[in-house]
């Protein structure tokens, strides 16, 4: 497996370091540290270039040291410094051209809230990406796990919706981890049944079918486990959840996005605001 965690020299960077550090010591992983630089265009000053090359050199000193902090925790890692007009084409375009399995990013630290909150690298990466890309939560390079224990695949039950959890069987079965499959029930979709004691018989319907599903795919799995969240609104069905600190969450992008592509869809995006635990979000089908 190989990962390219984009790097930004602020506890945003450190997180998606951290949380990379996690993936490559769980699945064996390689790691290429990339920061980006932004593409001075010339104005005729004579010290434009000069101010981007030193903006280069600082740049390798800090990837450099990110580097050698996953090298020192046992995690093979490569440093870069790119320049590019686009933060999140730069990197998406060096994760393709390395065939990156993983794009690892650092969330935004402006949310007053204990989930994830999407800032404009991480919301163009997941509007666009044709690679999965993980999300470290706020704080996550604090303390950090050794290494992560159980994937939850956030798993849909409405026909026509991505269902993440193919991509989540093979990323346990890769290291031997447990599953947790996740059915999120709230009022908000009594239109689709005539009353919440129906809508949730249906999801348990669901959520057992993607068992089934499970238990034939990792036979030999340590652990699979189904589970309905309910709740009045989906944020009070979140709350109902417990996560660990060697959690991983895998969600599905929209069905309105283009195939092979990221695109979070608005559920998505309120289970990461919900979420305090590494987020991994696939492209559709």
């Amino acid at each position: 497996m190989h990962l390219t965690v984009g790097y930004l020299a602020t506890p945003t960077g450190d997180d998606g370091v951290a949380l990379a550090a996690a993936l490559a010591r769980t699945f064996g992983a390689t790691v290429d540290v990339v920061l980006v630089i932004r593409h001075e265009l010339p104005d005729g000053s004579p010290g434009r270039a000069q101010y981007q090359q030193l903006l280069v050199e600082r740049g390798q000193r800090w990837v450099a040291g990110a580097a050698g902090a996953l090298a020192a925790g046992n995690v093979a890692a490569g440093a870069h410094v790119l320049v590019g007009e686009s933060f999140a084409e730069t990197l998406m375009g060096f994760a393709r051209d390395h065939d990156s399995d993983l794009i690892v990013v650092g969330g935004a630290r402006d949310s007053i809230f204990r989930g994830h909150a999407i800032g404009p690298v991480a919301s163009a990466l997941l509007h666009s990406s044709t690679i999965p890309v993980a999300l470290a939560p706020r704080n996550y390079a604090e303390e950090p796990p050794e290494s992560l224990t159980a994937v939850t695949a956030a798993v849909p039950t409405r026909p026509g919706d991505d269902n993440p959890l193919p991509f989540a069987i093979a990323l346990a079965g890769a290291a031997g981890l447990p599953i947790r499959m996740v059915s999120l029930v709230s009022a908000e979709n009594l239109a689709e049944a005539e009353n919440l004691a129906e809508l949730r018989a249906l999801q348990i319907a669901a959520a057992e079918q993607n068992l089934e599903v499970a238990a034939s795919a990792l036979p030999n799995a340590p652990e699979v486990e189904s589970l309905v969240a309910e709740g009045m609104t989906l944020e009070s069905a979140l709350k109902k959840l417990t996560w660990a600190p060697s959690d991983v969450l895998v969600v599905g992008s929209s069905r309105f996005g283009a195939p092979k592509r990221i695109f979070l869809g608005s559920t998505a995006s309120r289970i990461l605001a919900g979420t305090d635990a590494p987020v991994i979000v696939i492209p559709r089908d």
